[in-house]
């Protein structure tokens, strides 16, 4: 069976990650979305919710789970099996990082990585970008699923309400 892994921090996840789960999906028999989990990095939504999310978002891909994990993503991909990781490139600075990331996965365990270039209406758009233009009151409903969309309005509007 030819198992891939595509990880992220998924906070939130777009239609960007979606567009490469769903090529990924096409390419691999199994795709294992590995939300990294990294209780010292303040996200927006807690790991259960963006685990919950990535699974609904990705209903459609019935070759496709959604796990969690903590540590190195090679630690992961022994554990499950999974030889290939699967990365969305946006632009040329993207893929430097990128490199660098896939040679050193690679010197740690038997894994290659995959790049595949993101489709061009999503090659600006980046979880951060999202969050940040969502929190000025901006329209970012065409960039993540509906359902993401309402999450992130109702968690913008706790936060602008909680003193702390």
């Amino acid at each position: 069976m030819r198992r891939a892994v595509c990880p992220g921090s998924f906070d939130p996840v777009t239609n960007g990650h979606i567009d490469i789960v769903q090529r990924a999906s096409a390419l691999f028999d199994e795709v294992v979305v590995a939300v990294g989990v990294n209780k010292s990095k303040n996200r927006l939504f807690t790991a259960d919710e963006r685990i919950a999310m990535l699974e609904r978002a990705c209903e459609p891909f019935p070759n496709v789970r959604v796990d969690g994990f903590t540590g190195l993503l090679t630690t992961f991909c022994e554990a499950n099996g999974i030889h290939a990781i699967v990365k969305g490139l946006r632009a040329v600075s993207d893929f430097d990082y990128e490199l660098q990331m896939a040679q050193m996965n690679a010197s740690l365990a038997d894994v290659e990585t995959v790049f595949v270039p993101t489709s061009p209406e999503y090659s600006f758009l980046a979880s951060s970008l999202v969050k940040e233009v969502a929190t000025f009151g901006g329209d970012v409903s065409g960039l993540i699923p509906g359902f993401v969309n309402t999450a992130l309005i109702e968690r913008l509007a706790e936060r602008a309400t909680d003193p702390t």
